[in-house]
């Protein structure tokens, strides 16, 4: 079972997500919280495998409270599902600097949300790849420097591994990878694993984020 921690100040929104969530075999609803402090308070006494985290809620924004369950500084991360409306997407990508695994938009359909509760849960960053490309473009230059320099760590990639570790920075997903370089999706799956490892990072959010800032894409 997926223990989910669900969190936004709006009582019908909470009790929508509850309430598809609970319909969900996999899907164990553990608490719910209406504001930023009560998010962090129950999720450290839960220790849910994921959080579903709105931006703006009382007392404490969703993006300090990801910060203080998944920041760089975090010793044991809770992960963190941010769910947003596109016109909020600057406050997502301070999120994701702030520690989250993904972000989705709030009107996603239920299955898109359901699978990326699983899919944060199994340890991957969700990046919905056509708002992820918005995103960046739109706010890129948070994100690269005007004159970015390489990343010295990119060295340690082999040619392929940069080819892949690009596509991944464009926001494709692993099957949109498997079929731009002609391989399957589990030989993706293990060079995305090779790349996060010898660059030290995270998820696939950090990558995204070191990929643009090193000027690896554009």
């Amino acid at each position: 079972m997926i223990r989910v921690l669900v969190c936004d100040d709006q009582a019908l929104i909470r009790a929508g997500f509850v309430t598809v969530f609970g319909l969900q075999p996999d899907l164990d609803v553990v608490g719910e919280a209406s504001d930023g402090e009560a998010a962090v308070r129950e999720a450290l006494r839960l220790r849910p495998d994921v959080v579903v985290m709105d931006i703006r809620m009382p007392l404490l924004d969703g993006i300090e409270a990801t910060r203080r369950l998944a920041g760089p500084d975090v010793l044991d991360p809770i992960k963190v599902l941010v769910v947003t409306t596109f016109n909020l997407d600057h406050y997502v990508f301070e999120a994701l600097q702030a520690g989250a695994s993904g972000f989705l938009l709030k009107d996603a359909q239920p299955v898109e949300l359901i699978d990326g509760i699983r899919t944060v849960a199994r340890g991957e960053a969700l990046l919905a790849p056509a708002v992820t490309r918005g995103l960046v473009g739109r706010f890129g230059d948070r994100v690269k420097p005007a004159r970015a320099a390489p990343d010295e760590r990119l060295g340690v990639l082999t040619a392929r591994e940069v080819e892949v570790f690009r596509l991944i920075a464009e926001g494709l997903s692993n099957a949109e990878i498997a079929g731009r370089l002609v391989i399957s999706q589990e030989t993706v799956k293990t060079y995305v694993s090779r790349i996060l490892t010898k660059l030290a990072l995270r998820d696939r959010v950090q990558a995204v984020i070191l990929a643009h800032r090193s000027g690896l894409v554009s």
